[in-house]
Parts: C-alpha cells; structure tokens; sequence
C-alpha cells in the first residue's frame, strides 16, 4: 500500500541535496522505488512504507550533512543507499565530525565511510595497523593525514614513507635517468598526498631536514626506526622476506600504517605476496589492528566503485570455476 511523508528542506540547502539537475534525487528515486515532489520548501516522497523509511533516512543524513557546511557529492548518496540495502543506520553526522586535518587549500580532511571510521580508529589506538582494501578508499591518504597530524603535533619527530619498487612489467634499467629520477614515478603518488595535505614547500623543508622521507622499501634495511610515523604503501607487491626486514626495523615511539590491495599484486605470476602471509601470521597480537574496507568504502568517481565492484563479481566467480574444475579432477581422477 503506497503512503506517504513531508520533509522540511530549507531553501539553502535544496541544490545542495538535490544535486544538478535534480540527479541526486533521482538516484534516489530510482533505487528506492519511490517519487519525490519539491513543493514550497518542503519535499514530498511517496512509497510503500519500508521504502519511505529507507528514503526518510538517506534525506535526513543528506540535510545534516548539508547543515554542517559540507558539499554533498555523490559518492555520499552512494553510500548512504547501500547502507538501505544492508538496513544499516550509519549516523554520517557521526563519521563527520572525525576531523583529522585540512589541506593546503583549506578543504578539511575527515573519513567519509564507516570503514574508513574504523580504519582511523585503529590508526589512533594500535601501533601498527594493516588498512587492505581495493583502489580508492583512502588507505594511503587517511594515513597520510594522521601521520601529518602527528608529525605536526610533535607525537612523532620524523614521517617515512615508503613503497616497494616493483617493475610493473617496466624494466628499471630501460628509464631514462639516474637511480633516483627511475625510482621517484613509484614513489608519485606519496608525492602528491604530502604536497596536497601540508604543501610543497613545507614538505621540502622538513625533507631537507631529514624530519620527512620518502624511499624506497629496500632503503630500510638495516635501519631501527624510532619515534616515527611510517607507512608501508603498496605492500602487497612486497615479498615475504621484504615484509619480514621491513616489520623488524620498528623502534620505539613508532607508529606504523601498512596498506595494500591483495586484488592488485605487480608480483611475478606465482609469487607469494608478504602482505597476504604477515595478515596470516600475525593475526591475534593485541598491539596491531587489521582494517578491512570494500568498494562500499571507496571514495573515488562513483564509476570507480562500479569498476571495483564488477572486478570482485568476475574474480568470485573464475574462483569458483577454478574451485569446481579441481573437484571435478579429483574426482575423476579417483
């Protein structure tokens, strides 16, 4: 039986929740299974009951947002749908007032996903904490904005920041330059969060001050590293040896952050992955936090969450035609 419900939307913040072009509305709209009529400052929605209840919520989250002086995007729509389809009731205003930082441009730094929540929590409480997830939900710029904030408020003297130099299926060798302009497109990416997060020439002066480094994981052999934030990006192209070396450099006063997507290994074909055998064996120690996030928690272009999202749909199933053909061997076999 259809019913429904009036909301009460301030003109500020119509555009805001509506979208351009009224697209967020329509997204919402068309996943509810709901109609939604703008009638003279208030919104009118109408649906069977379980979908208005869904609808009350994702508009009540949309206008808090909004009221707090956010720019709803959609990637916040996005997520508060899903979250009507698992019936979860995420409070956003929650997750929103966990604020970690600004960039150089003023814009503030905070999780937007209960994910990304509980992945800075962690951060905050254990000393070392693995974040795995796929491309775009923030593990390396969530920790790179906590290791700011820490460098910045004396918790830690020094930021290291370092990746594995895999080849990719580049050689190298082949790349014009000397070893230091081969090795700096792996380490682009660590680049550009610090220049966007505390700015270039910030992150210059303490680098020339030995306070903030970005290397190469090979770069830490042999080092103890004491009273420092680190953060190992890209750590499932590591080798289980390199993992090993890396986990036994932490001092005291560290903190450490170890991200990577297990999806997404540069690794030759075959090649077991440091980051999938340290989550096994260290599973259990009370001192380091595992944070898992999904594509729910990706905050990139939407088109990036349905790409990720597609990508775990196709891997599912070839595993369990993989699984079902080796069964079926084995069988015959017997």
């Amino acid at each position: 039986m259809e019913s429904q419900f009036e909301l009460d939307i301030p003109v500020e913040h119509e555009q805001n929740i509506f979208g351009q072009l009224d697209k967020y509305v329509k997204k919402i709209e068309k996943t509810l299974s709901v109609s939604v009529i703008l009638r003279d400052g208030s919104v009118l929605v109408k649906g069977d009951e379980s979908a208005l209840d869904h609808a009350r919520y994702v508009f009540d989250e949309l206008l808090g947002l909004s009221k707090r002086g956010n720019q709803i995007t959609e990637q916040n729509v996005d997520y508060l749908l899903a979250m009507t389809k698992e019936e979860k009731s995420v409070s956003m205003a929650d997750i929103d007032k966990d604020l970690l930082g600004y960039t150089i441009s003023g814009k503030p730094i905070r999780p937007k996903t209960l994910g990304q929540q509980k992945y800075v929590a962690q951060i905050r409480d254990k000393m070392m904490v693995f974040g795995l997830g796929p491309a775009g939900t923030g593990k390396t710029y969530l920790a790179m904005a906590m290791a700011i904030a820490a460098f910045k408020s004396d918790t830690v003297g020094k930021i290291i920041l370092t990746r594995p130099a895999i080849e990719a299926g580049e050689s190298l060798g082949f790349l014009p330059g000397d070893l230091q302009q081969k090795i700096d497109p792996y380490l682009r990416p660590l680049y550009d969060a610090l220049y966007q997060i505390m700015g270039a020439d910030s992150f210059i002066k303490n680098s020339e001050k030995g306070l903030i480094e970005v290397a190469p994981l090979a770069y830490m052999r042999g080092r103890t590293l004491d009273n420092a934030f680190i953060i190992l990006d890209e750590a499932q192209n590591t080798t289980p040896a390199q993992m090993k070396m890396f986990l036994t450099r932490i001092g005291f006063g560290s903190k450490v952050v170890i991200t990577g997507d297990l999806s997404q290994k540069d690794l030759p074909f075959k090649a077991e992955s440091g980051l999938e055998v340290a989550v096994k064996v260290l599973e259990g120690i009370d001192d380091i936090g595992f944070s898992y996030l999904t594509n729910k928690d990706v905050v990139r272009h939407p088109l990036v969450q349905k790409i990720v999202h597609a990508y775990e749909k196709y891997e599912a199933k070839m595993t369990y035609k993989q699984n079902r053909n080796s069964n079926n061997k084995r069988r015959g076999g017997v």
